[in-house]
């Protein structure tokens, strides 16, 4: 039976084909360094006859302090996303609207609302992860789904530990071990999480994001550390094994949104509808080594990423996580007189 398309699926269809005629000019994408795939911005500009800019930034904080001073160029973001309200409360994020779009479909079914853009008006998935701890198992072989390898750790890796300077991803899993809220303004509980840390301190060799050399070549044997980053050491010593703290580890998804201030929009909202299709949001899973949030994308994957440890929480461990998220102003305060302390 031939079927014949609504008013609805013609009017969208004329849309996208309209718009891939007249895409052309340029992108400005703002990304994490090493997170975006060359060839995902190569197969864009051929497909539409775009030229992008790809720049990138070390931390949230520096690309929202760059975007709130205005002149920055840049069309779309990548951010994390316990720090899209801070976007949204400023005005920095345009309201593009995702679930209009083509391909919106395929965004699996947890991920099409998210805590901090419950009816998706500003973002789509770029990836997802979790933060956890990562071990080297030919150092130490008991336990690795702990906080304690941070915050009590075992006398085999004392002295080569390592602290990503995530702030609230280390608070929130230290809470978390002691048995209290995140996000929490209890004076006690944060006095007892500060004393915790500082105490821990004395077994860190460094508080950074270091190289993977230092890794690999075991002068570090464990960190806090993100499930992605984990796979990729990984493959280069096969010794490490990444853990999923029984008290509490962090979940969390990147997405892209749109800039209030962009000046190529629709060339924007092409690039977010190209990377909601299964193909291209594999290309990202290929590269950064992380889960995507788009249904059919496993199909593109590279095998060994999709069966990847680091990306298959284990069963029992699910319930622990923790949804990513920036805390009220008060507690976020208290948080970053915590971390200040800890890392001056």
């Amino acid at each position: 039976m031939k079927l014949i398309p609504t008013r609805a699926a013609l009017a969208a269809g004329l849309a996208m084909l309209a718009q891939s005629a007249t895409a052309e000019g340029n992108l400005n994408l703002y990304n994490f360094g090493l997170y975006t795939p060359p060839d995902l911005l190569e197969k864009f500009s051929e497909e539409f006859d775009v030229e992008v800019t790809l720049t990138d930034f070390g931390a949230n904080e520096e690309a929202i302090a760059r975007i709130q001073a205005g002149g920055h160029g840049m069309d779309m973001a990548i951010i994390s996303g316990y720090f899209i309200p801070a976007y949204v409360e400023q005005g920095l994020l345009m309201e593009s609207n995702p679930p209009e779009m083509e391909n919106f479909k395929n965004v699996a079914e947890q991920w099409k609302s998210i805590p901090t853009d419950p009816e998706r008006k500003y973002t789509v998935p770029w990836v997802w992860g979790t933060t956890g701890v990562m071990v080297n198992t030919k150092v130490y072989d008991g336990n690795i789904n702990t906080a304690a390898i941070f915050l009590d750790p075992p006398d085999e890796l004392k002295g080569s530990i390592n602290l990503v300077p995530s702030m609230n991803d280390t608070i929130d899993m230290t809470l978390g071990y002691i048995g209290a809220e995140t996000c929490t303004t209890d004076r006690e509980s944060l006095s007892k999480a500060r004393d915790l840390l500082l105490k821990a301190k004395e077994n860190w060799a460094s508080v950074d994001y270091p190289s993977f050399e230092k890794f690999i070549n075991e002068d570090l044997n464990a960190s806090v550390f993100w499930s992605g980053g984990a796979a990729r050491v990984r493959g280069l010593n096969d010794g490490f094994a990444y853990g999923w703290p029984e008290t509490g580890y962090m979940k969390w998804m990147d997405s892209v949104a749109i800039l209030s201030d962009a000046a190529n929009v629709e060339n924007a909202k092409l690039f977010m509808n190209f990377i909601m299709a299964p193909e291209n949001a594999a290309m990202i899973s290929n590269y950064t080594m992380y889960s995507n949030g788009i249904v059919g994308s496993e199909e593109f994957m590279d095998p060994e990423l999709v069966k990847a440890p680091e990306l298959n929480v284990s069963e029992n461990l699910e319930g622990a996580a923790i949804e990513q998220t920036l805390c009220p102003p008060e507690a976020q305060d208290l948080y970053t007189r915590i971390w200040t302390e800890l890392t001056r």
